[in-house]
């Protein structure tokens, strides 16, 4: 198995900066990063969708950053949005972050645990071992 994005040629195509899946083979280093919310190191919470979309994904390349990889070691990613309507922002500020990088990519309405935050950001980084 290849290590890398996976786009069947007869499956729909993906929309929006994303791939319909990931392979990750045998030997391959796996970071689970847990929901990454929108507060910084001092515990507050950013005014408007953007700002807190910007801090979630702060906080998580810190987390990557930590364990010594990247945004282009993401390979799936989970968005987390309290309202629909925040859709396209958060879609901007991704692609804004992840340039070329296509990782899977799930983004799904709920309630967020904490009534101020409007959104939660969760993901799966992974890094082939030097041979």
């Amino acid at each position: 198995m290849r290590f890398g994005p996976i786009d069947p040629p007869d499956g729909p195509k993906a929309v929006g900066g994303y791939t319909q899946g990931f392979a990750v083979p045998p030997g391959t280093g796996l970071l689970f990063i847990s929901g990454q919310i929108p507060i910084d190191t001092e515990g507050a919470t950013p005014f408007g969708f953007e700002a807190q979309c910007r801090q979630a994904w702060r906080n998580l390349v810190t987390v990557l950053r930590s364990a010594g990889l990247g945004v282009e070691h993401l390979v799936k990613v989970t968005t987390f949005l309290s309202d629909r309507k925040y859709a396209e922002i958060n879609s901007e500020v991704r692609r804004q972050l992840l340039g070329e990088h296509r990782p899977a990519l799930t983004v799904i309405v709920a309630d967020i645990f904490e009534g101020g935050w409007l959104l939660e950001v969760e993901a799966i980084a992974a890094k082939r071992e030097a041979v």
